[in-house]
């Protein structure tokens, strides 16, 4: 049941740009809860990624001074991968074209993490 409204909520943030390849909610220990992946990109890879970013991304915020966490950003040739906080144990993985307008997405993506807040 949750899953299934993980990945309603994971169809519609990919719905709302062409630019966002694939999507996924995560737990922080690295469990894909729900995805909307490519074929060419293995689920617990993703998951395991995510959470090792994150982690790192969070001790770099607080060793740094810069607060908590909010988002980890990364930036390739072939475009972006967002990792956004969805609640304390869940994050929210967005791949996107180079070509994405980042400020939609950031909004897009805001969006899905409140309706995903309420479902976890």
């Amino acid at each position: 049941m949750r899953e299934e409204m993980l990945k309603s909520v994971l169809s519609e943030l990919n719905g709302t740009s062409a630019d966002i390849q694939a999507s996924a909610a995560i737990s922080t220990d690295g469990l894909v809860m729900a995805s909307i992946l490519s074929s060419d990109m293995d689920e617990d890879r993703v998951g395991a990624m995510a959470a090792a970013m994150l982690s790192l991304g969070e001790r770099t915020s607080q060793e740094l001074g810069r607060g908590d966490l909010e988002q980890v950003l990364v930036k390739g040739e072939q475009g972006y991968v967002l990792m956004t906080n969805a609640g304390a144990d869940t994050v929210v993985t967005v791949v996107t074209t180079a070509s994405a307008k980042l400020g939609l997405i950031f909004l897009d993506v805001k969006r899905a993490v409140e309706d995903i807040k309420k479902i976890m």
